[in-house]
């Protein structure tokens, strides 16, 4: 998935919250966020919290994670 299209996909569901803070994140600007870019952005987040937000077990957060783990209140919005 391209950043174009999480991001449309964001601003669809009307995320304004989770385009921030991937936007924010994201240093490669591949519209996923990596436990290094979420660790440099928030230092408090730890490994084991980084993959409880990860849903998909794949080693990044997609949009829809980092809703998902803003409404859990594992990320900051």
């Amino acid at each position: 998935m391209t950043k174009t299209t999480v991001t449309s996909i964001i601003l669809a569901l009307g995320l304004a919250g989770a385009v921030s803070a991937a936007t924010a994140a994201d240093t490669n600007g591949d519209g996923l966020l990596t436990i290094d870019e979420v660790q440099a952005a928030m230092p408090d987040i730890t490994a084991e919290a980084f993959n409880a937000m990860d849903l998909n077990a794949d080693g990044a957060l997609d949009a829809a994670e980092v809703e998902a783990a803003q409404e859990a209140g594992l990320m900051p919005a």
